[in-house]
């Protein structure tokens, strides 16, 4: 079979988990909606993602020559951004209160802004410059690398903050 399968081209699988977070927005934006689950869904979601897009992803991409390691390292910044942004949201006790909203909203920005940057530069450019095989392997060790983060908790607040001091 020639080119990558759908399943696990790297950049398809990425666009995949940014639509997920905008869900979870969207449901954490709802008063009708289990805010709090939503949370816990988008905070193991944003972190095992985040992390595999490190271990797996951006250094692999920075091999490339047509990608800039610039986008690549500021994705990673972003990256740190959005996790104090989660932490800051994580801490508030009331879901659902002002400061909850304003949190949150701050978290959408950050996210929402890295989310662009990363699909405009970093995504497209592995589209056009990398390999469909090589995208391939690197789609598999990123869900591998996220399915563990997953399976490690790695979205509660303990691991998020321990991220974020890292």
């Amino acid at each position: 079979m020639s080119g990558a399968s759908k399943n696990d081209d790297v950049v398809a699988v990425i666009l995949e988990d940014h639509r997920t977070m905008e869900e979870l927005f969207r449901r954490m934006r709802s008063v009708e909606a289990d805010r709090a689950a939503a949370l816990a869904e988008f905070s193991a979601l944003l972190i095992a993602h985040g992390e595999a897009e490190e271990s797996e992803v951006y250094g692999a991409l920075k091999r490339f020559r047509d990608i800039e390691n610039e986008e690549v390292d500021h994705g990673s910044e972003e990256h740190a951004e959005g996790n104090e942004t989660l932490l800051k949201l994580l801490e508030v006790e009331d879901v659902g209160s002002e400061e909850w909203d304003e949190q949150l909203e701050e978290l959408v920005k950050a996210v929402t802004h890295h989310l662009d940057e990363e699909e405009r530069t970093i995504l497209n450019g592995a589209r056009e410059n990398v390999p469909d095989e090589r995208r391939a392997e690197l789609g598999s060790a990123f869900l591998r690398e996220r399915e563990r983060q997953l399976a490690s908790d790695c979205g509660s607040i303990e691991n998020v903050r321990k991220i974020v001091g890292g």
